[in-house]
């Protein structure tokens, strides 16, 4: 198949490395500010890769050349941060095909939908096909102009949903022979919500946000997670299950999702993190401004605010967070509203429509 990677950051070096190990046909863009890693490929022919997947595996193309990427491309991820999303689904609005399948990866707060709207295709439009995960199907770094380290390839527990959902089985079958850790979920709404980064980040951030403004570096799970932080982080993913049940969705807590994916070996929101072997050697920021605020505040515990309005669910913990974090950034990210259903396009709808249609 030719496959189409849409950026240069880990993950999009990791898928590429990976769906050219199996044997495909890889061609990558990236927008022209973003040079330094399309360069390095296309200088080297390709990706080298240490710890869980090592080598190196050839690229057909890595440049700025969107048409080319998409021309008769069997599947299209777009790997990248949430900000990201909505950029490269304007990229491929002229040149996407009738029929191509794109996988938003990871979902970033209901991507699927914001991909789509992107392209300029309602949701109820299905003359393509977009899913999207609930995480990277990898914890990687880029080491090197080019090259990677891949420190846990994930055993399972990546959710995939599509639009239409109807559509899963059929991305499920694509997918599965290369990321054997893909699981259907039932909608979107559960691949957002699995991903517990807004529940994570923003917590661990908040209760060691003296020690991330001091002088000196510390380790952000090991050393940035005691019994009080854990209790927290509990509080907050009780309430995403709650509002994952509202929908009708199981969401896993996260300590027993890590495990399966192999960043945890634990169950517990203490000791689980601050012990695990995924987690050991993370740095933390150096400074508040960064995506664990500015991405899994700003765009997830908006979006999970928004749907507990719509819900009529309190969620005080989750909310107390997004409010704590917009006082000590100095901004109102609810106000923003960077991920609503209200910006993806979807406030016409009734929840019961929703549930019917995604």
């Amino acid at each position: 198949m030719k496959v189409a990677i849409l950026g240069s950051g880990n993950g999009a070096l990791a898928e590429a490395f990976e769906w050219s190990r199996a044997g495909h046909d890889i061609y990558m863009f990236d927008f022209p500010q973003f040079d330094k890693q399309v360069s390095a490929i296309t200088k080297a022919g390709g990706i080298y890769s240490e710890g869980m997947m090592e080598g190196f595996q050839p690229v057909k193309y890595a440049g700025h050349d969107i048409a080319l990427c998409l021309k008769g491309a069997d599947l299209v991820f777009a790997v990248g941060p949430a900000y990201a999303t909505e950029p490269f689904g304007k990229a491929c609005a002229p040149y996407a095909e009738k029929g191509q399948i794109f996988v938003v990866c990871p979902s970033s707060c209901m991507g699927a939908i914001l991909f789509k709207n992107a392209l300029g295709l309602s949701v109820e439009d299905h003359s393509v096909t977009v899913a999207d995960t609930s995480t990277l199907p990898y914890a990687v770094r880029i080491i090197a102009d080019g090259k990677i380290a891949v420190y846990n390839r994930l055993g399972g527990g990546v959710l995939l949903a599509t639009l239409p959902s109807s559509r899963n089985d059929m991305v499920y079958d694509l997918l599965k022979p290369v990321h054997e850790c893909v699981e259907k979920a039932k909608n979107i709404f559960q691949t957002c919500l699995q991903n517990a980064n807004p529940m994570l980040h923003p917590c661990i951030t908040t209760l060691n946000a003296a020690r991330i403004e001091g002088p000196d570096d510390f380790f952000f799970y090991e050393e940035g997670v005691t019994p009080g932080v854990g209790r927290l982080l509990k509080a907050i993913d009780d309430e995403r299950i709650q509002l994952g049940a509202a929908l009708g969705l199981e969401i896993e807590n996260d300590p027993h999702i890590s495990i399966r994916q192999g960043y945890l070996t634990e169950e517990s929101y203490d000791h689980g993190y601050s012990k695990a072997p995924g987690f050991m050697g993370i740095k933390a920021q150096t400074q508040l401004d960064y995506r664990y605020y500015n991405e899994d505040a700003g765009f997830g515990l908006v979006l999970w605010v928004d749907l507990a309005d719509r819900l009529g669910l309190e969620l005080p913990n989750v909310r107390a967070m997004l409010q704590i974090v917009s006082s000590i950034m100095g901004r109102d990210y609810k106000a923003e509203k960077a991920r609503t259903l209200d910006t993806l396009g979807l406030s016409g709808y009734s929840m019961d429509e929703l549930l019917k249609i995604l």
